[in-house]
């Protein structure tokens, strides 16, 4: 088992250097030659709590946000809504991983896109002092489906796709059974001694299982193809029939 950005697992995957990954759904839309692992991803049905745009006013005030480029499925998500939603911003690529969003974001017509353990760990050190622009929120307003933010794909050169993929979603069932489980053990540092989790119980529970879903049925589906019909629309991607190859 290998941990990465979601942007480098996917330059991975895309190089051959991985057989099978958890990457960001864009990665598909962008390069369909994988097989799905049918039935599982990481979406949400509302707001995600964890891909929010962090600022300071109104957010008509913005003028220029910051991007994060550990997530392509997140940036995407971002310029397919602004575009629908008619703001005309600057989107300013950051180079860095890591960067400190309170640095950026000393002026009202400045945003920062957050994602992950960073989003989260930032609205609860400056909850007080900023705005969150929650774009699973946002996309299920407009689009009114799930919002399909990572999959497991697997290269088409491998033999065993089905085996791997009924692994992978029987792991899945075990984990959401022993959920709370689970969480004890990682904010309890079980497995990591020098490290105590960030995040307390009652929020990993309430992120879990309010925030987060782990399902790939007919909804996330279609928000997926309605993903990369607005990709297509506003020349993220060229325009194809998306075509899922399912195992």
């Amino acid at each position: 088992m290998e941990f990465g950005h979601p942007s480098a697992l996917c330059k991975r995957l895309a190089n051959g250097e991985l057989d099978v990954a958890l990457v960001s759904s864009f990665e598909f839309l962008r390069n369909p030659i994988y097989r799905i692992v049918d039935d599982v991803s990481i979406s949400s049905d509302g707001p995600v709590y964890s891909v929010v745009v962090a600022h300071r006013g109104d957010f008509s005030e913005l003028e220029e946000i910051e991007l994060d480029p550990a997530s392509e499925t997140a940036v995407n998500l971002l310029r397919c809504l602004l575009g629908e939603l008619g703001f005309k911003l600057r989107l300013l690529q950051r180079v860095a991983e890591v960067s400190a969003p309170v640095t950026k974001l000393s002026s009202t017509s400045c945003g920062q896109l957050l994602i992950g353990d960073q989003a989260i760990r930032f609205r609860q050190e400056h909850a007080g002092e900023f705005r969150f622009w929650d774009l699973g929120e946002h996309w299920k307003k407009l689009i009114g489906l799930p919002f399909v933010y990572a999959l497991w794909l697997i290269r088409p050169e491998v033999a065993d796709a089905e085996q791997i993929a009924n692994r992978l979603r029987a792991l899945r069932d075990e984990n959401l059974a022993n959920l709370d489980e689970l969480i004890a053990e990682v904010v309890a540092g079980v497995g990591d001694p020098g490290h105590q989790k960030e995040f307390n119980s009652q929020f990993c529970r309430r992120y879990y299982r309010g925030h987060l879903r782990f399902d790939f049925r007919e909804k996330e589906k279609e928000g997926m193809r309605t993903f990369a019909s607005l990709c297509a629309k506003h020349r993220l991607l060229k325009k194809r029939d998306l075509k899922l190859d399912l195992v």
